[in-house]
């Protein structure tokens, strides 16, 4: 804008990611530790084969989801993601919450993944871990080395996102090579040494309870264990590519995700005739593939899970970052939250913050952030919902609605999708549903939800002080009057023909 200053201005990113790049940010935030510890408990709840069906129609019913992301970001290319699309379906106040509740769960899974690395470790060298005892907490031995490990972690990452987008963006994308390239040498190896992998695999479902009711124990939990591939809105607007891709990037993410879920799980159960006799310090896949492959298996899997751990902290980073730049370039932030680098155009206040708010994550011990990670599953959940909710407010169903792209079959599947997304976060806040939160993580949410109350009246008069048509500029890039008279959201915003006032 001709006369603006610095203050007024909107901030933008440098376009640098490039396909394969977005792909993996994708992939690797949604692949992580869980699918190498967890299947061993999956197959408990609901045997292999009602594990694998959990997670495929889950897998489904995220990609549905994922159409109206695509949506999204082919008409506002920016970032921000679920804060975003909630300010265009429902305004500024759920533009908040979404925001509020969406950052902590960005921000704790960045935490849950450098203590992930610490777990690994214990597996690996219990011996070197298991020193120096501080206390425990919720039956959690806290040791020091564990504490430095996940420290230097998340230091290390946050170095790496302030170099740049472009250097992030290529490391994502090597890490989810070697990551798709461990499971794959895994579910081989342990295929081909099983005398009956098929048969060994029995029984298929759990057989304390019925075979619906094993598929939905492991549905349930689909947000989390494909919470990941949202990240993708939150890089569109350092995308240098047509923002029409991202819904095929996505689906193809998903798809490859639950290929490795099911590997994951199918090797844990096909490798021994008796795997519920097997039983290890930490995790049963892990004592599956050491009696299985050896030492060699044992390396194959840990550059696996350090790699599903790495792109998990990596694009955690990435996305609480710009969702951070997002919010505060709406002024529901402080300004420095949209202070972005003159050499990368990178948020870089964003980054360490996110920083500084998880390094005294591991020193609560696992147990505690685990509660933090399940409650804030429902801001997911509530970001799904507003942004299938979004999708059908911009779509059309016949001609007759002027301004709007006319796509029946997407509306219906944004309407699908809110129904999806609602029902996850019933069967979060419902009591007694499989996937139902803990006591601890209920009493979190609540606290949660009343200091983001408190700062939302801090904010409030500033957050409100812009006019609709400035929000609307400073979120999207431009007015959605003129995303309806020109229905194309590619188009650059020409700032010189709009003149705001603070």
């Amino acid at each position: 804008m001709d006369g603006q200053d610095s203050n007024e201005r909107r901030r933008k990113l440098t376009k640098t990611l490039k396909p394969s790049w977005v792909f993996a940010i994708a992939l690797g935030s949604s692949v992580g530790w869980g699918a190498f510890i967890l299947p061993g408990d999956w197959i408990g709840e609901s045997g292999p084969l009602g594990a694998m069906i959990g997670l495929l129609i889950g897998a489904v019913i995220m990609m549905v989801i994922a159409s109206s992301y695509g949506v999204m970001i082919k008409k506002f290319p920016v970032s921000g993601g679920g804060f975003t699309y909630a300010f265009i379906a429902a305004g500024k106040k759920w533009a908040f919450i979404c925001g509020w509740f969406l950052s902590l769960g960005y921000i704790s899974i960045v935490a849950l993944n450098a203590s992930a690395f610490s777990l690994l470790l214990k597996f690996l060298a219990p011996g070197f871990m298991k020193q120096f005892y501080l206390y425990s907490v919720a039956g959690w031995d806290v040791y020091l080395p564990e504490v430095l490990i996940s420290s230097a972690i998340l230091i290390i990452f946050a170095l790496i996102n302030t170099t740049g987008t472009s250097v992030s963006g290529r490391i994502q994308f090597y890490f989810s090579v070697l990551l798709i390239a461990g499971v794959i040498l895994l579910g081989a190896f342990t295929f081909g040494v099983a005398e009956n992998p098929l048969e060994n695999m029995k029984p298929l479902f759990s057989g304390n309870q019925s075979i619906i009711v094993s598929i939905l124990v492991i549905l349930a939990i689909a947000p989390w264990a494909y919470v990941g591939f949202d990240n993708v809105p939150q890089a569109a607007e350092e995308f240098d590519f047509s923002p029409r891709k991202a819904t095929v990037l996505i689906v193809l993410s998903l798809f490859t995700s639950f290929l490795i879920y099911a590997i994951m799980i199918g090797l844990t159960a096909w490798t021994f005739p008796k795997m519920s006799e097997v039983s290890g310090n930490l995790w049963l896949t892990g004592d599956v593939v050491g009696s299985a492959l050896g030492l060699g298996g044992l390396i194959i899997m840990a550059i696996a899970i350090i790699m599903g751990i790495f792109t998990g902290l990596n694009g955690f980073y990435m996305s609480a970052s710009r969702l951070l730049f997002s919010m505060a370039r709406a002024r529901a932030l402080p300004d420095m939250f949209r202070t972005i680098t003159k050499k990368n155009q990178i948020p870089v206040w964003g980054i360490w913050f996110v920083a500084v708010i998880t390094l005294p994550m591991p020193w609560f011990g696992r147990q505690a952030l685990s509660w933090i990670v399940d409650m804030s599953s429902t801001g997911v959940s509530v970001a799904y919902f507003f942004t299938c909710f979004a999708a059908y407010k911009v779509l059309a169903w016949k001609a007759e609605t002027a301004g709007r792209e006319i796509a029946p079959l997407k509306k219906f599947l944004a309407l699908v999708g809110m129904i999806a997304s609602a029902v996850f976060l019933l069967l979060l806040l419902i009591p007694f549903s499989p996937a139902a939160l803990s006591a601890p993580s209920y009493i979190l949410l609540v606290i949660w939800g009343v200091v983001g109350g408190g700062f939302y009246g801090v904010i409030r008069k500033r957050y409100n002080s812009l006019k609709q048509e400035e929000t609307e500029y400073y979120v999207l890039g431009k007015t959605i009057e003129s995303e309806v008279e020109n229905n194309d959201a590619s188009e650059d915003f020409d700032s010189k023909n709009v003149s705001f006032t603070n």
